[in-house]
């Protein structure tokens, strides 16, 4: 706990809170134009005399759920919470659910690019968005319906046909890449229902998942090589997952430096038709 920098930074956001923002009258006698310390006691619901202390840097460590009330009382946004958390010696919480609504800075980066099969997935593998070259490449798989059979992951380990896109010889890693990311996610928000669902359920009807995930490997995807089995012959193309702050990833498949790749993608978006068999799940890492 950093009582110098917890007592600075409540100090600052109480001072950055107008009266009227919370429901008080501005008053005719304040000598800052923020919150006086005994309103915020009174709204985050502590003794005047502790948050005296925490803003003097010589209080016990506080509750999670006094931090979690004082974050509500000081309109925090979420990194501000975080740090909030931090300062005062507390693991930061996990956030209850990934939004489902792609950004229009994401949306707008997709349909800028031209030489690139890019989509926006959420950390459970559902896909939100995807630009022409991606819907060439794997398929059309926004709106795929909802639940489990919308998620990548849960297609790879339960459906034969959605391995059809990869060749055998980069299947396994491929699982195991798979298992090793959602672990990781897993870990970030396990008690989200969304989350629980999907792990409970490929565990439950997937053997080969079962075994990857009771190895505990953990890695978040980053980058990796991907070969993809198309109607135009086989095409290998950098993949580089950019993740976003609120559980979503933009992932970018990018035809290699001095690679016949750019010119198989654009005969595939002139084909106009999804890779062999249903590849449903080939591009999920």
């Amino acid at each position: 706990m950093d009582r110098v920098a917890l007592a600075e930074f409540l100090r600052l956001r109480r001072e950055a809170i107008k009266p009227a923002d919370v429901g008080l009258p501005p008053g005719v006698r304040r000598r800052t134009a923020g919150l006086r310390r005994e309103e915020v006691a009174q709204l985050t619901g502590m003794s005047v005399d502790y948050y005296g202390r925490l803003e003097q840097a010589r209080s016990t460590q506080p509750s999670p759920q006094m931090l979690r009330a004082l974050a509500r009382t000081l309109r925090l946004t979420a990194d501000e919470a975080d740090h909030l958390y931090r300062l005062a010696g507390h693991a930061v919480p996990d956030r209850g659910g990934v939004s489902q609504h792609v950004r229009p800075a994401l949306s707008f980066a997709l349909d800028q690019m031209r030489d690139a099969a890019a989509f926006v997935c959420s950390d459970t593998y559902v896909v939100l968005a995807q630009n022409q070259l991606a819907k060439a490449l794997n398929g059309d798989q926004v709106g795929k319906g909802t639940g489990l059979q919308a998620s990548m992951a849960w297609q790879w380990f339960t459906d034969p046909a959605a391995r059809q896109a990869a060749p055998e010889a980069e299947r396994d890693e491929h699982s195991r890449t798979t298992v090793a990311d959602l672990r990781a996610a897993w870990a970030r928000r396990r008690n989200d229902a969304d989350m629980r669902e999907l792990v409970d359920g490929l565990l439950e009807h997937s053997p080969e998942f079962a075994e990857l995930w009771a190895s505990h490997e953990v890695a978040v995807r980053r980058m990796q090589r991907k070969t993809f089995l198309t109607r135009v012959g086989a095409i290998t193309l950098d993949c580089e997952v950019l993740a976003t702050t609120d559980g979503q990833s933009l992932v970018i498949l990018a035809p290699p430096p001095g690679s016949s790749a750019l010119e198989k993608l654009r005969l595939l978006a002139v084909v106009g038709d999804q890779a062999v068999g249903s590849s449903r799940s080939a591009v999920a890492d």
